[in-house]
C-alpha cells in the first residue's frame, strides 16, 4: 500500500479522518509490517507537511500552530546578531569592572595603599597588569563605537541607507 501525493496537493480534516480510518482497516488486513512503517512515516510526512504549510488554523479562531525554531547553535552567526550580543557581553564585563573597584575602594580605602604587599601586587606584577589593561582597554573601545555605531543607524535615518552591514 503506498500513498501517492504531490506537494501542492492539500488536504482538509475530512480527508485527513477519512485516510486514517483506511489506515485503522488496513491494519486489521494482513501486511507486512515494513510496509505499514513505510506507509506510515510517508503519510505523517505528508500531513505534517500539510499542516505546516496551511498555517494550521484551529477552530477558526486564528491560533497559528508553527514549527518551533531549533536552538541558537543550529543557526549561522550573522553579524547583525553577533553585534549586540558582544556589545552586551562588552557592557557586563565593564560594569562588573567598575564595580569591583568601586566595592574594593570602600572595603579597603586610601590606607591599603601604604601595605607594601598590597602595593607590589597591583603595582609591581607587570604581566597581570598588562593583561587587565589590554583586556579592558579592548572591551572600552569596542563598547564605545559600537554604541556610537547603534546611535548613528538609529538616529540618522535615511543618512547611512546604503551603509548596511547584514547584506550580502
Amino acid at each position: 500500500m503506498k500513498l501517492k501525493v504531490t506537494d501542492n496537493q492539500q488536504l482538509d480534516n475530512k480527508e485527513i479522518i477519512k485516510v486514517f480510518n483506511n489506515i485503522k482497516i488496513s491494519f486489521n488486513e494482513t501486511i507486512k509490517n515494513e510496509e505499514k512503517k513505510e506507509f506510515l512515516i510517508t503519510l505523517s510526512d505528508f500531513v505534517c507537511n500539510d499542516l505546516i504549510r496551511r498555517g494550521n488554523l484551529i477552530n477558526n479562531r486564528k491560533n497559528i500552530l508553527r514549527p518551533l525554531s531549533p536552538h541558537l547553535p543550529i543557526y549561522k552567526p550573522q553579524l547583525t546578531s553577533t553585534f549586540p550580543i558582544y556589545h552586551r557581553i562588552s557592557g557586563a564585563f565593564l560594569a562588573t569592572l567598575v564595580l569591583f573597584f568601586y566595592l574594593l575602594c570602600l572595603k579597603i580605602g586610601l590606607i591599603c595603599f601604604t601595605y607594601e604587599n598590597f602595593y607590589q601586587f597591583f603595582f609591581f606584577s607587570s604581566k597581570l597588569i598588562l593583561i587587565s589593561v589590554g583586556i579592558t582597554a579592548l572591551a572600552l573601545s569596542y563598547h564605545l563605537y559600537n554604541g556610537v555605531r547603534h546611535l548613528l543607524t538609529d538616529f540618522s535615518g535615511f543618512l547611512f541607507q546604503c551603509f548596511r552591514i547584514g547584506r550580502s
